[in-house]
Formats: C-alpha cells, sequence, structure tokens
C-alpha cells in the first residue's frame, strides 16, 4: 500500500528510502544514548558535558522529524518504532550506569565519528538518486561534525 507517490523512479526510491531509514534509526538511537549519556553523568565537566548532550539531543530530535517527513513526502512510511530502532541502532552506546565525564566525552566522539561515516556513505550513496535528500543528509552531517568537534576538543 502506497498513500503518497514518489516523484523517484523506483530504483533511485529504494536507494533514497533506504538511506532516511537508516538515518533515522541512528538519530533516534542517537538522541536516546545522549539522554542516557546525559542522565548518568558524574565528574567535574558535569555541567558543560551534561547540557552539551542536550545540544545533541536536540539536533538529532529535529533532524529525525526532518528525514521521517523527507521520506514520508516520498512516499516511504518511516518506521522510527522504538522495536524497530532497538533492533537496527549499530552506532556506539552508553554502557549502563554512572558515566564518568571523560567517558562520556570518549562515547561521544567515537558514535559521532561512526554516525558521520554512515552519513557520509549515505551522501555518496544519494547523489544520483536524489541530490535533495543528499543536501539534507549534508546539513546532518555538517551539524553533526560540529557536534563532534566540541566533544574532541574536551580531550586537550
Amino acid at each position: 500500500m502506497s498513500v503518497v507517490k514518489s516523484t523517484l523512479p523506483d530504483q533511485a526510491l529504494r536507494v533514497t528510502g533506504g538511506a532516511l531509514q537508516e538515518t533515522l534509526v541512528d538519530l533516534l538511537g542517537l538522541s536516546l544514548m545522549g539522554k542516557q549519556a546525559h542522565w548518568n553523568i558524574v565528574g567535574p565537566r558535569f555541567r558543560s558535558i551534561h547540557l552539551q548532550l542536550d545540544e545533541v539531543v536536540a539536533t538529532a530530535r529535529a533532524y529525525s522529524d526532518t528525514v521521517a517527513e523527507r521520506a514520508a513526502a516520498l512516499g516511504v512510511p518511516p518506521d522510527g518504532r522504538p522495536e524497530t530502532v532497538a533492533a537496527a541502532f549499530s552506532l556506539p552506546g552508553a554502557k549502563d550506569g554512572w558515566l564518568r565525564d571523560d567517558e562520556v566525552v570518549d562515547l561521544m566522539v567515537r558514535t559521532l565519528e561512526a554516525a558521520i561515516g554512515r552519513l557520509r556513505e549515505r551522501i555518496a550513496a544519494t547523489d544520483e538518486p536524489d541530490p535533495v535528500t543528499q543536501d539534507l543528509l549534508i546539513s546532518i552531517t555538517a551539524d553533526l561534525e560540529k557536534q563532534r568537534w566540541m566533544f574532541a576538543a574536551e580531550n586537550n
């Protein structure tokens, strides 16, 4: 069943829809992981990192909505159900319990690097099939690279 007919040819829609769904899962998982770290961080840099985690979560949540709406606009039903995210999320995640501030910084650098790497693959994959989606993925990448830079600077 397709409620919305895509303006893209079938093959382009498959590539683009897959890229959008994978990005949606990454962003929803990133927002949950960021909140987990936000609630459990301890250490002398608690406040600054606690607030920085909120920025990552807000960015991930805002883009997840944009990504889901892009998929829907193309006729691809976005799947952000908890069981879908739990089954498909493959970025580094937070461990259980309290997290030292230095652990959180390392975790966020690794997680954001992984997300950025996956986004760059999707940027390449959507170049021909859908430059509009590619442009969205480029914007997300730029914002996540900024967040990664801010966390990486905490290690210096």
